[in-house]
Parts: C-alpha cells; sequence; structure tokens
C-alpha cells in the first residue's frame, strides 16, 4: 500500500461502564453500555469503512464493548487485545499507532478517556468543521466515535496530521 493512500484512524470509546467493587481493569458495562455497544457497531457498519485491524483495550469494559459493537459489522476485523492500551497517556497511544503495519489502511482503537479525546483531538490539530465542534460541545462521552483521515505512514502520525472527518455520540 502506497503511503500517499489516505488511511483512517477511527476512534471508539467503550460504552458506559458499572462501578461494582473490583479493580478498574475489571470493570463490565452497565445496562446503558450493553444496550449503546450495539448502537455503536451499527454506525461503524453505516460508515461503510472496513476496518482491517482493531486494537483494543484489555480491560473488561472496552472488550464488552467490542464484542457487542463487532457482531454488528459486515466482517470482523483482525482484533488485537492491547494491554498498553489501558491507561494510555497521548504520547503512548500516538506510538501504538505509530507501530501499525504499513498494509493496514483502516484503524480502529477502542479505548478509554481521556485518551480517546486527546487524540482525536491533537491529530486534528488546529482544524475547523462541524465534526469537530460537535466533539468539543459533547466531550468525548461512552461510546462516542471519531473517524480521522491523514496520507502518510502510520509512523508519520503525529500531532496535527488528520482531518476529524466525522463525530457521533449516542446521545448528542
Amino acid at each position: 500500500m502506497s503511503v500517499d493512500t489516505p488511511h483512517r484512524i477511527v476512534l471508539l470509546r467503550h460504552a458506559k461502564a458499572d462501578w461494582p467493587e473490583v479493580s478498574d481493569h475489571d470493570r463490565p458495562l452497565a445496562e446503558r453500555g450493553r444496550a449503546d455497544a450495539p448502537a455503536a457497531g451499527r454506525r461503524l457498519a453505516e460508515s461503510g469503512i472496513a476496518f482491517d485491524l482493531a486494537l483494543c483495550s484489555s480491560a473488561v469494559r472496552t472488550r464488552e464493548t467490542w464484542k457487542l459493537a463487532v457482531h454488528e459489522l459486515p466482517q470482523r476485523p483482525r482484533t488485537v487485545y492491547e494491554e498498553r492500551m489501558y491507561e494510555a497517556s497521548l504520547g503512548e497511544l500516538i506510538a501504538l499507532v505509530n507501530e501499525t503495519p504499513e498494509d493496514v489502511s483502516d484503524l480502529l482503537l477502542i479505548g478509554h478517556n481521556p485518551g480517546m479525546h486527546a487524540m482525536a483531538d491533537a491529530l486534528a490539530g488546529d482544524a475547523e468543521g462541524d465534526a469537530l465542534s460537535r466533539m468539543n460541545r459533547s466531550g468525548f462521552p461512552t461510546s462516542s466515535i471519531a473517524v480521522l483521515t491523514f496520507n502518510g505512514s502510520w509512523k508519520s502520525v503525529e500531532h496535527g496530521v488528520a482531518t476529524l472527518v466525522d463525530f457521533w455520540a449516542p446521545h448528542a
């Protein structure tokens, strides 16, 4: 695949989690999260993006979100459960994206805030537009999806290289 081919990075924040007496990593989805995750999956399917790779945080709530969302997609992408995505900083998320193989055109990250919002905001840079204003108005609530496009190699992903082309939140 040529580095001139546009790539997409899609960011999905996990669905609403419950707060039982377990470690943060082991928190399951709440009832609303179990309803919102398939809706997020339908939104991903409607986007028409055929993901080559999904990187999902190892936390229970992200794995449950992905399990419910992926059933809505026409085909399941290769999925890697990535321990480094749990509690990842913006720099750590960008470093993970930089490791993406060049044969991947469209990448999906299923993760947590504040990382997902920071990633969308940083990659979009100083851009303006409807999607960015919707994201800035709503924050990046659970089950939100941001779609960013960029040209270049995965190794070149850094602040300001992408365009935020879509933002969706289930209750916005």
